[in-house]
């Protein structure tokens, strides 16, 4: 942390947590700033779990293909 605030590294992360839930959540930049922090990593948490869920069933979809074509 600096004498005038916060460090770059953490405003890079929070931008980064901001991007994410606008990009993937179809939230504004606004309404994703002003949720409180627990709020905010829980959906960043809820998102994260979801894309390896999704990445899951694709997987096992493709490999159910591959076995199929033997």
């Amino acid at each position: 942390m600096t004498f005038f605030g916060l460090s770059n590294d953490y405003i890079a992360s929070v931008y980064e947590e901001l991007f994410l839930l606008k990009y993937h959540g179809n939230w504004s930049f606004m309404e994703a700033y002003n949720l409180p922090l627990t709020i905010r990593r829980w959906f960043l948490q809820r998102l994260a779990e979801q894309f390896e869920k999704e990445n899951k069933q694709h997987e096992d979809a493709k490999n159910k293909s591959k076995a199929g074509r033997r």
